[in-house]
């Protein structure tokens, strides 16, 4: 979902990304503070200070969205969760931990540790604010405002609604006295859709009273339910294909390529008859790769008779890949991790077949309707 960006390098292996989007929100925090908070508390600074102070309180405010998004990620890493990357957005932060807890005591502890960063940096700020009033009247304004607004997103996020913060706590106490990781998700998830549907009429209510900042608030009322809902759709599918494998699914019908294939004769000769998305390259009996149509959308037209499958395909050692023998509900997490909506099944060096989305999806279907 997040995928485009800027990379700001990693952490502990977790990517950090600023995302385009970001950029807007960053520019809106600088604004309000620099043209309205600052000079309103402080109106015989200069316009200098006010623009300054703007940007270092808003660059300080992203690195404590930041830190309470590592603080997430660090403590999920020591249960043995991988944790794939950290986006900063126009929404503030997100950690896409590339699996659920197994446990209903480590999803408690991932969760809360956000909120838990986020009021002790809250008091850290204070502290300094306390400390500057006599030395630095900026410092003093800047940090406090850091430090309330700390603490107001570590309440925020405490909302019990799922997927923020304190829906996940919420969750993970259903799940603890139930045993019922479905049924708790299912409980958190419909709390969150009602938080969402409240910020998107309380924003609606905001609009009608000449209040435009009901507009964010409606916005990011929406975005928490339609996340809330796809979080209970994505654990529900994970539950159904539990203890299923890659090989009941997958397409073994995939016709081979060779790498000297020009990629014109490819549309021509294979997918335009056939209809089928993607190909392994393969040689002699060795499995070199992956052609897919999107590799062949990136060259222009006028250079498909030329280049050929071996120039343009994913070599095998760069391709995202699942064995036979994998659990369905893995290969979904995975997909969902890269946003890929097909995967190729390799056994030993061997492309044996491919599993896409729509395989699980229609499995899923096909015994839903037979009452398994």
């Amino acid at each position: 979902m997040l995928k485009a960006g800027i990379s700001l390098g990693s952490f502990r292996g977790i990517s950090i990304r600023l995302h385009y989007s970001w950029f807007i929100i960053f520019a809106l925090v600088t604004w309000v503070l620099a043209d309205g908070y600052f000079p309103a508390a402080y109106p015989h600074w200069s316009v200098t200070v006010h623009v300054a102070l703007g940007l270092a309180t808003s660059v300080l405010f992203f690195c404590s969205v930041l830190v309470h998004e590592l603080a997430h990620s660090l403590v999920a890493q020591a249960a043995g969760i991988p944790v794939h990357s950290i986006t900063l957005f126009i929404l503030g932060g997100l950690a896409q931990i590339s699996q659920e807890p197994k446990r209903p005591g480590v999803e408690f502890r991932v969760a809360l540790a956000g909120p838990a960063t986020s009021v002790a940096l809250g008091i850290a700020f204070a502290a300094i604010w306390l400390a500057a009033q006599e030395v630095s009247e900026p410092l003093a304004a800047l940090t406090a405002w850091l430090s309330r607004i700390n603490i107001i997103l570590a309440v925020f996020n405490l909302i019990p609604g799922f997927p923020l913060d304190g829906g996940r706590v919420l969750r993970a106490i259903i799940w603890w006295r139930t045993g019922n990781l479905r049924s708790a998700t299912r409980v958190a998830s419909a709390a969150g859709r009602g938080v969402g549907y409240l910020f998107i009429f309380g924003g609606i209510w905001m609009i009608f009273w000449g209040d435009w900042g009901g507009l964010w608030i409606a916005f990011i009322g929406w975005f928490i339910q339609n996340l809330a809902a796809g979080s209970y759709r994505q654990v529900v599918l994970q539950d159904m294909l539990q203890g299923h494998r890659v090989s009941e699914v997958m397409m073994r019908d995939c016709p081979a390529v060779p790498p000297g294939l020009t990629l014109k004769e490819l549309v021509d000769d294979y997918i335009l008859s056939s209809g089928r998305r993607c190909f392994p390259v393969v040689e002699g009996n060795r499995a070199l790769g992956l052609i897919t149509l999107h590799n062949i959308k990136q060259v222009p037209p006028e250079l498909r008779s030329r280049m050929t499958l071996a120039e343009a395909m994913i070599p095998l050692d760069k391709l995202k890949w699942v064995g036979p023998g994998e659990d369905l509900s893995s290969v979904l997490q995975l997909m969902t991790t890269e946003d890929v909506n097909q995967l190729p099944v390799v056994d030993g060096a061997n492309i044996v077949g491919m599993v896409a989305r729509e395989n699980l999806l229609a499995f899923i279907h096909t015994r839903s309707e037979l009452g398994m």
